[in-house]
């Protein structure tokens, strides 16, 4: 049982732990609001995963190889939010975030944004229902829900570890810095937010 739970945290650590846009909105909102508030946004990321995960083993990756416009609603929705995520970033003021950050994101966006960019992102939703989910679904019945538990543990555990990072290294967050950062992170934003186009209009095409 313990070599099927280490097998599912490797698979899980090694399709998550890659930079992604959902990587760097937990790192920003860590940056941005500290813990433990940071640690909603952990909670948000953690559960959508889980959910896509327990979806994929369930059979529901059908769908998105069944129903192509589903695909191309996925890409263009998330197109849309990471570029309008990555404008607003640019848009920022450091000062706001060292002073402000309370007001400059509650709780409540926080986590709606944070599960936005979970479901809105084609490439996160084909590792976590397509290929985690598959995998879980292949293993034998008597370990399934012990490597289930394995992947799913691999998201809580990497999200918690990155935002206690980025959160301890808030202090060291000058407001030069602050701004930096968030044209940095905005940057990423806009170049997923791109690829995502990308791909939605070479499927329009095809």
């Amino acid at each position: 049982m313990a070599t099927s739970y280490l097998a599912g945290l490797a698979l899980g650590l090694a399709l998550i732990v890659p930079i992604g846009a959902q990587n760097v909105f937990v790192v920003g909102q860590s940056l941005s609001v500290g813990w433990p508030r940071a640690g909603w946004s952990v909670v948000a990321a953690s559960c959508c995963d889980s959910l896509l995960i327990l979806a994929g083993a369930a059979g529901v990756s059908g769908l998105l190889t069944g129903f192509p416009a589903l695909r191309g609603v996925l890409l263009l929705g998330g197109a849309t939010f990471l570029g309008y995520l990555g404008v607003q970033a640019w848009c920022s003021s450091a000062m706001a975030l060292r002073l402000e950050a309370g007001e400059v994101l509650n709780t409540r966006i926080m986590i709606r944004r944070t599960v936005v960019v979970s479901l809105l992102n084609p490439h996160a939703i084909l590792d976590t229902v397509g290929v985690i989910g598959a995998a879980v679904a292949a293993q034998p019945e008597t370990s399934r829900a012990v490597f289930a538990g394995g992947t799913v543990s691999a998201s809580w555990l990497w999200f918690l570890l990155l935002a206690a990072g980025a959160a301890a290294a808030r202090r060291f967050l000058t407001p030069r810095r602050a701004l930096w950062f968030e044209r940095v992170s905005g940057s990423i934003m806009i170049l997923f937010g791109v690829v995502l186009l990308r791909e939605f209009i070479e499927l329009i095409m095809s």
